[in-house]
């Protein structure tokens, strides 16, 4: 029998991952009286080190024979994406050409900042949640969706988001600078101590 330890979920790099995503989690989560400038420079710091580590993830096999729960409903999923969008206000707009719809489209589809990160949160706090249970089995399959998730659907809706919060960081525009006062547990040294 397999010792706990030697389990993947306990690896280094599912530990920085589900790390990073409850990270990702709170900043979701508490961004309302952010401004905008603040939460564009965390973001476009913390999703390319989310891809990465989403990347790294080992292949997993199913577990459990019970259905992962999903914890974010409908509303929470809306509250946030509400408050995300009063956080990036005339910026959450962008042309999106990366999308299944391009194909029966001959002119870039309007997206929302505000969404993508919306959906990503979705798919990552059901994870946490999930394995926040401490049950191998349940915590390996939430790792194990999630991961299929990214590679099927969330994972192009990050590089998506960071693009267009990139566009408006570099581009010159006058971002009001608003308190930062939705604490978070990584500082940016330490995000940066998860590079490797």
């Amino acid at each position: 029998m397999e010792r706990i330890e030697q389990h993947p979920i306990y690896s280094n790099k599912v530990i920085e991952f589900v790390t990073v995503a409850a990270e990702y989690c709170s900043i979701m989560e508490k961004c309302e009286g952010c401004g905008t400038k603040s939460f564009f420079d965390k973001m476009t710091k913390l999703l390319p080190l989310l891809y990465l580590k989403t990347s790294l993830l080992p292949d997993l096999e199913e577990e459990s024979e019970d259905d992962i729960q999903s914890f974010v409903t409908e509303e929470e999923y809306e509250y946030t994406q509400e408050q995300v969008r009063s956080v990036i206000g005339q910026y959450d707009e962008y042309l999106e050409v990366f999308t299944p719809d391009m194909q029966y489209s001959d002119s870039p589809i309007l997206s929302h900042i505000s969404e993508d990160l919306t959906d990503v949160y979705q798919d990552l706090k059901d994870m946490v949640a999930n394995f926040q249970t401490a049950n191998q089995a349940i915590m390996n399959d939430s790792i194990l969706i999630c991961k299929q998730n990214f590679e099927s659907f969330w994972g192009q809706k990050s590089l998506n988001a960071l693009r267009a919060m990139h566009n408006v960081l570099y581009s010159g525009a006058d971002l009001e600078e608003g308190e930062s006062d939705y604490g978070t547990a990584l500082e940016d040294e330490e995000l940066n101590g998860f590079e490797g």
